[in-house]
């Protein structure tokens, strides 16, 4: 096709555009890559392009002449700067021939029958000419234009110079020279500039960038509903959805990518969302577009036989199937996530498997039918807009929807984490045993997880200075000093207001029992060790980590939107929550810390182990029974894979008991 037809002067044209807007709106990477462009730079570019050379289009006013200005373009200058373009890529395109190509084949099926290997890495390989009659096929390929290969169309959400330009002028600040009382002074929050009420449409909350000063935008729509993730089977629907239009889609997306505008479109338990994101001028476009292809389209997003569903379907139940092959302290986190989890939230990778098998393409085309249909609407627009350019997308977006309402106690529930039974010292905590799945895997893996309810600021600083306290000295206790394996770690987990303090290891040398003794008796002594040693200046030290980290400016407008989403979703609307953990932090005490750690593992302690035991090796021991009677009512805390799912049940009961 390069040959038969000239390359248009359009695919230049966009080429050049694309490649100056990441020269002009790039943002701070990582300084080892940057390094690593500039090093492989020197050796292609003179020093004035050392920088701008790999991120730019290098252009020449005459052959011999670079132009290094830095200076915005939309276009050639001349004709000569066009043309000396085109006459490198028509020089590149005469090599590319039959005679010079070069094939590489990677397979299996070659082992055994190689007779040449690598110098350094020892890869067993052959070197062979291609057959004659190959090379004449290749020489004696249809036309292009026969097979239907086209040069791609003119790509239409490459911003223009004028949707360029700021809305609000900004002066991005020096994070290097704002003084602490500068960084505490909470960000300007979104305000709601269009409420419909509770039994009405949408709640639109708005904010124009004052921070970033970039012509980027972001767009967020989500659709409440409980409908769609009610059971297993429209969970799997989902997915079966999400996939098929991500597909699909992209047809239709690709140039939108090029042009630095991106989505995502998911399925939730609350409702449907869709997110965009990128330089704003083509972005209400682009956004309205790919609304119409998944709320009106439907063809274009779904499977139009039997067999295309089928691939889509084999795709994601391979997908599933791979959860067997996960380390043992990847399955450990999935089931004590799960017993925190409400059913009608996460369903299990079984009754998704089991689901995702009934599954056909009619169900999928009349759930999808389902998923706009009805709700309530909840929006952000942030970025390089004014208050009425996104009330007008938000109309346009609606139009295009066409959802009908629902009233107030139609809203999903939000999701909360099921409290785990408080267990004295004294007492079993709630252990969850399970075989690992993978029968080649010989390691064992113990999770312990202590969950604090607790929702006030100060209560998640202090879990989050008890992890930075343990760390250190967890890891060189279990790994350097027992090496009981080489996985283990601590951290803080979180589902929503509700957090847990996690330690995990994985050792293909002790049992799941043994690492599960060994992470209880250092938890026995961190009071003593780790805790009641604590000097001011210590204090000082772990608490100024955690406010540096809260502080850190913001490099990203993504960062803030997702920040400011989150709080609206949860609907706790608490912008300056940063602000607020920091100012907690400044006011803990030794007293503090200790008086929480007495509660989270004392007279609170909410403990759940999740161990996994391997079917072979060092690390094996008794195989655990798929159920220990907690589901037939036994007064046990000890669950099997499938005592889980009543474990689920009797805490939302216990949940809704205590709310009530």
């Amino acid at each position: 096709m390069l040959r038969e037809s000239p390359i248009p002067d359009y695919v230049f044209e966009e080429n050049l555009q694309l490649d100056d807007l990441e020269w002009r709106f790039t943002t701070k990477g990582q300084p080892g890559n940057y390094v690593q462009s500039l090093v492989t730079a020197m050796d292609k570019y003179p020093p004035s392009l050392y920088v701008a050379g790999p991120r730019r289009l290098v252009l020449k006013e005459t052959k011999s002449t670079i132009i290094s200005s830095d200076e915005p373009r939309s276009a050639f200058e001349s004709t000569e700067q066009l043309d000396i373009i085109k006459n490198s890529c028509n020089d590149l395109i005469s090599r590319l021939t039959v005679e010079n190509s070069f094939l590489t084949v990677f397979s299996k099926t070659f082992e055994g029958k190689t007779s040449k290997v690598e110098k350094w890495y020892g890869t067993e390989y052959n070197v062979r000419p291609i057959p004659v009659s190959t090379l004449m096929r290749w020489e004696n390929s249809p036309l292009a234009q026969s097979i239907g290969l086209t040069y791609p169309r003119k790509n239409v959400f490459i911003p223009s110079e004028k949707g360029l330009r700021l809305k609000k002028r900004v002066k991005p600040a020096d994070p290097t020279m704002l003084s602490f009382e500068e960084k505490m002074k909470p960000i300007t929050p979104p305000t709601i500039i269009r409420d419909d009420g509770k039994e009405g449409r949408w709640t639109v909350y708005f904010k124009q960038d004052d921070r970033f000063g970039q012509p980027k935008g972001f767009l967020i729509f989500q659709l409440l509903t409980g409908e769609l993730y009610s059971s297993p089977l429209k969970a799997s629907l989902a997915l079966l959805y999400q996939t098929c239009a991500a597909d699909l889609l992209n047809e239709y997306t690709y140039d939108a990518g090029l042009a630095g505008l991106s989505y995502s479109f998911q399925v939730l338990p609350r409702g449907a969302r869709l997110t965009f994101g990128g330089y704003n001028d083509k972005l209400k476009e682009f956004a309205s577009y790919v609304s119409s292809k998944l709320a009106r389209d439907l063809n274009d997003v779904l499977p139009n036989s039997d067999d295309e569903f089928e691939r889509y379907r084999d795709n994601l139940l391979r997908a599933l199937a791979a959860f067997k092959v996960k380390q043992p302290y990847a399955h450990a986190i999935y089931y004590s996530g799960l017993a925190q989890q409400p059913r009608n939230f996460e369903y299990t990778n079984e009754e998704l498997v089991n689901a995702m098998k009934s599954t056909t393409r009619q169900q999928l085309i009349e759930y999808v039918k389902t998923i706009w249909a009805r709700g309530k609407g909840d929006a952000l627009i942030q970025g390089n807009y004014e208050k009425k350019e996104a009330l007008d997308i938000v109309n346009t977006i609606d139009k295009t929807l066409n959802f009908k309402t629902i009233s107030a106690n139609q809203y999903p529930e939000r999701l909360k984490a099921l409290p785990i039974p408080v267990t004295t010292a004294r007492e079993d905590p709630v252990r969850i045993r399970t075989s690992e799945p993978n029968p080649s895997n010989n390691n064992a893996a113990s999770q312990i997880m202590l969950q604090s309810l607790g929702t006030s600021e100060k209560d998640h600083v202090l879990i989050e200075i008890m992890s930075a306290i343990i760390e250190e000295p967890f890891f060189d206790e279990l790994r350097t000093k027992q090496q009981l394996g080489y996985i283990v770690s601590s951290g803080i987990k979180a589902v929503e207001q509700t957090r847990t303090l996690s330690l995990i290891v994985q050792s293909n040398v002790a049992p799941a029992e043994k690492l599960t003794t060994s992470m209880l008796t250092f938890l026995d002594q961190v009071r003593k060790k780790y805790l009641e040693p604590l000097t001011s200046v210590d204090i000082e030290l772990f608490v100024k980590g955690l406010v540096d980290r809260r502080l850190e400016p913001d490099k990203f407008l993504a960062v803030e939107v997702t920040r400011n989403w989150s709080e609206i979703a949860n609907g706790r609307f608490q912008y300056d929550r940063l602000q607020a953990e920091v100012a907690a932090l400044l006011t803990l005490s030794k007293n503090d810390i200790l008086d929480f750690w007495d509660n989270l593992y004392g007279s609170e302690r909410r403990m759940l182990v999740s161990e996994v035991v391997p079917r072979s090796g060092p690390a094996t021991s008794k195989e655990p029974a798929v159920k220990n009677g907690y589901s037939d009512g036994t007064n046990t805390l000890l669950l099997g894979v499938g005592d889980i799912e009543k474990f689920r049940a009797d805490r939302e009961a216990s949940r809704s008991v205590t709310m009530s």
